[in-house]
C-alpha cells in the first residue's frame, strides 16, 4: 500500500511516499530553519508562509522521485496536530486539496504517532512488541509503553521543558548557535562530559516523568560560578568542558528513567529512541551501554537515517499506513470512548491541551 505523507507541523515542507508503512521511495524536506537561526526560535507566520512557497514544488518532486502519479497513490497521509496552526493549514488544506483531485482515503495523523512510526522506516527486521519509545524533541518529551502500534500507555512526560528545549537554551547560554542541539553536540567533541557536575533530576523518586527546568538553571549558575558573564565570550576550552558536561547530565536522566521504567515493564522486547534528540550520538551511547548491563536480549533502535529523527513526511506515511491496518475510521471513532485504546486516547488529549481547548 502506497501512502504519500504531508508534514508541516513546524518549519518544514515535507511529502514523502512510503509503501507498507516500511518502503521510502521519496522523502523530500525543505526547511526554512537557516531563516530563524539568528532568531535562536521560530517565527511562526513566516514559517507559514516559506511552506506556502515550498509545498507544491517539494510535492512534485516526491511524486516524480517515487515514480508516481498522484492516482497511483493508496491513501494520503497528513499531520493533522499539534504544531503551528498557520504551518499545520498549509499541509491539511493540500492533502484535502489532493483528496478532491484523486478520491484517495484522506488519514489525519497525529505528530508524535508519527514519530514513534519512524523506527520502522527502512527495517528489515520488524521491531517487536511489547516496547519502551521515548519520543524527545524540542517541543515534548515523552516515554510510551507500547504494545502495538496503537495499544500502549503514555508512562512519563517532562512536568515542564523539553528535552529539545534544554538543548537550545543551553546552547544560547554558551553562545552557540540555533538548533542548540547539533550546535552542543559539536561543541561538546573533545570536552570533559565530567568537568562540570550536574544534578540528576528526579533521581530516586518512583516517576517515569521528566524535569529539564533545574539543569537549566544550573548551567546558568555554573557559568556564573566560573566566573563568566553570559554577556561575554567563554573561553573555548571551558565552553567545550560545559557543553560535554550538560549534554551528558541531559542525556543521563533520559537514560537514567529508561532504565527505571524496564523494571516496571520487565517483558519489554525493545526500546526506542526517536524525535530530534534521537539524533544524539552521546545518548545513544550511554542507553546502549544501559541496556547491555540490563540485559543483552534487549534490542534499542533509533531510526535508520538521522533525516527520520527530526520531522519529516515518511513517519506520517508510515504512521498512516499502520493507521489504516486498524481501521483508520473505526479507531477514531473509539478514541475517545474506549480504554482499549489509551495511546490513542491519550494522543488526543495532548492534542487538545497544546491547542488549549
Amino acid at each position: 500500500m502506497r501512502i504519500l505523507g504531508i508534514e508541516t507541523s513546524c518549519d518544514e515542507t515535507a511529502v514523502a511516499v512510503v509503501e507498507n508503512g516500511v518502503t521510502v521511495r521519496s522523502s523530500i524536506i525543505a526547511s526554512s530553519k537557516a531563516t530563524f537561526e539568528a532568531l535562536a526560535g521560530v517565527i511562526p507566520e513566516q514559517a507559514a508562509r516559506a511552506q506556502v512557497e515550498c509545498m507544491i514544488p517539494v510535492l512534485h518532486q516526491a511524486v516524480q522521485e517515487a515514480k508516481l502519479t498522484l492516482f497511483d497513490i493508496d491513501a494520503i497521509a497528513v499531520t493533522k496536530g499539534p504544531g503551528l496552526l498557520g504551518s499545520l493549514l498549509v499541509g491539511t488544506v493540500t492533502a484535502r486539496m489532493l483528496q478532491s483531485i484523486t478520491g484517495k482515503p484522506l488519514i489525519g495523523v497525529h505528530h508524535t504517532l508519527g514519530h514513534l512510526s519512524s523506527t520502522w522506516l527502512e527495517v528489515t527486521d520488524e521491531p517487536q512488541f511489547p516496547l519502551l519509545t521515548l519520543s524527545a524533541s524540542g517541543g515534548h518529551t515523552d516515554l510510551w509503553y507500547r504494545e502495538s502500534h496503537l495499544r500502549g500507555i503514555l508512562a512519563g512526560r517532562t512536568r515542564d521543558d523539553a528535552a529539545g528545549e534544554a538543548f537550545d537554551k543551553g546552547a544560547s547560554m554558551l553562545g552557540l548557535p540555533y538548533p542548540g542541539g547539533p550546535e552542543i553536540a559539536k561543541e561538546a567533541v573533545g570536552g570533559n562530559p565530567l568537568a562540570f557536575a550536574f544534578p540528576l533530576p528526579l533521581r530516586g523518586e518512583e516517576t517515569l516523568d521528566y524535569s529539564f527546568s533545574g539543569l537549566k538553571t544550573s548551567l546558568r549558575y555554573t557559568i556564573r560560578d566560573a566566573g563568566y558573564d553570559l554577556d561575554t565570550p567563554i573561553p573555548a576550552s571551558v565552553r567545550k568542558d560545559l557543553a560535554a558536561s550538560y549534554q551528558h547530565a541531559l542525556c543521563a536522566h533520559l537514560v537514567d528513567r529508561i532504565s527505571y521504567a524496564l523494571e516496571g515493564f520487565p517483558d519489554t522486547q525493545e526500546v526506542h529512541v526517536v524525535g530530534g534528540v534521537s539524533a544524539n550520538t552521546e545518548l545513544r551511547a550511554m542507553l546502549a551501554l544501559v541496556l547491555e548491563k540490563k540485559s543483552p536480549s534487549l534490542i534499542l533502535r533509533a531510526p535508520k537515517k538521522l533525516a527520520y529523527c527530526t520531522d519529516n513526511a515518511a513517519m506520517i506515511a508510515a504512521a498512516g499506513y499502520f493507521l489504516w491496518l486498524e481501521q483508520h475510521e473505526k479507531a477514531y471513532e473509539a478514541f475517545a470512548t474506549q480504554a482499549s485504546l489509551p495511546l490513542a486516547e491519550t494522543l488526543m488529549q495532548i492534542s487538545l491541551r497544546t491547542r488549549g481547548e
